[in-house]
């Protein structure tokens, strides 16, 4: 299990503890998360809920533009979470040495970036085109993420993506707006008590771990560490490895 840890440049972002709207503060936060326990960085600087104002490409740049490159002077795996192509293929150049797609890598130009580039992409499953406006999941959620990555992952290789660059998010961080707890958790519950039906793929998976653990999210945490992931993106990783050790000695 590899942990990324999370530091957001959008002083929008829920979990305000993550964010870091400098460089000083981000390279502080980075230093933090990697003695916590991880391997790596999720930078991220438009925020994507219901809440979140909507800027431009310019102004997601200028949140981002010095954090980059600081952050990957500390030499670890350092993703930017954007689904705009422009800004993911400034974020290599600056250093960037993963792709968080959150565009589900819907965009060609965005595809272009991955292959020439040939670094790991997170491709994030999204049941609409929107990663911020889903509708539900018709169905068995399970079912309905095995079939979207069958798919995603044959156009991809056709047009030239490596399978091996290819890390897979069942998708459970998006979610329509207007969900109510009850109906969120148990997708959730559902999707990872079966996190395992993804290993017919042969990929590694990456999957949002929770930064708050009341009403049973950290029962949901505890059923992740137990089926398993690769990589788990976390706000908290201290908290995390806490509760995986409590469940290790249980």
């Amino acid at each position: 299990m590899k942990l990324h840890g999370v530091i957001n440049a959008s002083g929008d972002s829920l979990a305000d503890f993550s964010i870091a709207l400098d460089v000083e503060s981000a390279v502080a936060r980075a230093k933090d998360l990697i003695t916590e326990g991880c391997v790596g960085i999720d930078l991220g600087a438009a925020g994507s809920t219901q809440f979140a104002s909507r800027i431009s490409e310019e102004e997601e740049w200028d949140r981002l533009d010095g954090k980059i490159q600081a952050i990957a002077e500390l030499g670890v795996e350092l993703s930017v979470d954007t689904w705009k192509p422009e800004i993911m293929a400034k974020s290599l150049q600056a250093g960037a040495n993963f792709m968080n797609a959150s565009d589900g890598m819907q965009n060609p130009e965005m595809v272009e970036i991955a292959v020439s580039t040939g670094v790991p992409v997170v491709l994030p499953f999204l049941s609409g085109e929107d990663p911020k406006s889903l509708e539900f999941v018709s169905g068995d959620p399970v079912e309905v993420i095995v079939r979207w990555f069958e798919k995603s992952l044959d156009d991809l290789t056709k047009i030239g993506l490596s399978k091996e660059q290819i890390i897979l998010d069942p998708g459970t961080g998006f979610g329509p707006a207007n969900w109510e707890w009850e109906d969120r958790y148990k997708y959730q519950e559902r999707v990872y008590s079966n996190l395992n039906k993804l290993k017919i793929f042969d990929l590694p998976v990456y999957v949002a771990l929770p930064w708050k653990f009341e009403n049973g999210r950290k029962h949901l945490l505890e059923i992740l560490l137990e089926v398993g992931f690769d990589y788990g993106r976390t706000h908290l990783p201290k908290r995390i490895l806490e509760i995986k050790k409590e469940l290790e000695s249980q």
